[in-house]
C-alpha cells in the first residue's frame, strides 16, 4: 500500500537498507505474486494475499452484523481503504446494495478490484477510484452506507495494513465523509479493541459535525487479544435509519 505523508517521514528514519528493501525490493516480490480469487455472495474476487488486511476474514461479519440489525437494501454503498473490497463485493453479492463503490490509495488494490469487475462483468454496478482517502473520489458520488475495515493500530508504519499513526488517515476520512453521505446516510466502521476503544475516535468524530448512533461489541480498556468492535456514525442532527438507531 502506497504511503502516507506521515508514514513516509517514518520509512525515511530507517536504515538506508531497509528503505531499499521497502521501495524496491518488496515491491518487486509483490509484483511477481499471483492472482488469488475468493467468492463472497457469488462475486468472485481477485486478489494477492499481501493486500488482505482481513476484509476476507473478520470483514465478512459485517454480513451477519447489517443483516441482524435489519438493515434492508440500500440504493448505494462506499467500502473506504477497500483493499481488495472484500467486504464491498459481498455486500453487493448477498443483495445488500443495488451499486457499489470502492476505493483505495494503492494502485495494486485498485487493479484487484478492476479485476472483479471484469470477471463479474458487473462494471454497470460498480465504480473504482485510486485515492488518497476521499481526496479523488468525485463529490457527485453520495452514499447510503459506508464500509471499512480500516487500520487499527495507532502505531507509525510497521504495516501499513493495519498502522494508522496518530490516528491521522481516521480523522481525515471523519473531516470528509460527512459532504458523501445521503440524508441519513450511515458510516460502519470495524474497529479492533487491542489497537482502540471508542474514546480514541468520539472526539475526532465530534470535530468534524459528525455524531456516534450505535456501538456493538466495544470494550474498555484495550484489550490483549484482538477484538473487534463496529461504530455506527451519521452527521450529526441527522435521522438514523430504524436498523441503526440504538
Amino acid at each position: 500500500m502506497p504511503a502516507s505523508s506521515q508514514q513516509r517521514t517514518a520509512i525515511a528514519k530507517r536504515p538506508l537498507w531497509k528503505q531499499l528493501e521497502h521501495q524496491h525490493v518488496k515491491p518487486m516480490l509483490r509484483r511477481l505474486k499471483p492472482w488469488r480469487s475468493t467468492t463472497f455472495g457469488g462475486v468472485r474476487i481477485s486478489f494477492k494475499t499481501h493486500l488482505d488486511g482481513g476484509g476476507s476474514s473478520f470483514g465478512q461479519d459485517f454480513i451477519p452484523f447489517l443483516k441482524g440489525r435489519g438493515m434492508p437494501k440500500v440504493p448505494r454503498a462506499f467500502e473506504w481503504c477497500a483493499g481488495p473490497a472484500f467486504i464491498g463485493f459481498s455486500l453487493l453479492g448477498h443483495g445488500m446494495c443495488d451499486s457499489l463503490c470502492v476505493a483505495d490509495i494503492n494502485p495494486e488494490a485498485v487493479a484487484a478490484c478492476q479485476r472483479t469487475v471484469r470477471i463479474n462483468k458487473i462494471d454497470g454496478n460498480v465504480s473504482v477510484y485510486r485515492s488518497d482517502n476521499l481526496d479523488d473520489v468525485p463529490f457527485t458520488e453520495q452514499w447510503d452506507l459506508v464500509v471499512s475495515n480500516p487500520p487499527h493500530f495507532d502505531e507509525s508504519a510497521r504495516d501499513l495494513r493495519s498502522c494508522d499513526a496518530g490516528w491521522h488517515i481516521h480523522r481525515k476520512f471523519l473531516g470528509a465523509v460527512g459532504r458523501f453521505l445521503k440524508p441519513s446516510g450511515v458510516v460502519v466502521l470495524q474497529e479492533n479493541n487491542a489497537g482502540s476503544t471508542v474514546d480514541d475516535f468520539r472526539p475526532l468524530i465530534e470535530e468534524a459535525g459528525l455524531s456516534i448512533v450505535f456501538v456493538s461489541g466495544a470494550q474498555s480498556p484495550r484489550t490483549r487479544d484482538f477484538h473487534m468492535y463496529f461504530i455506527g456514525i451519521m452527521r450529526r442532527g441527522d435521522t438514523p435509519p430504524a436498523w441503526a438507531s440504538e
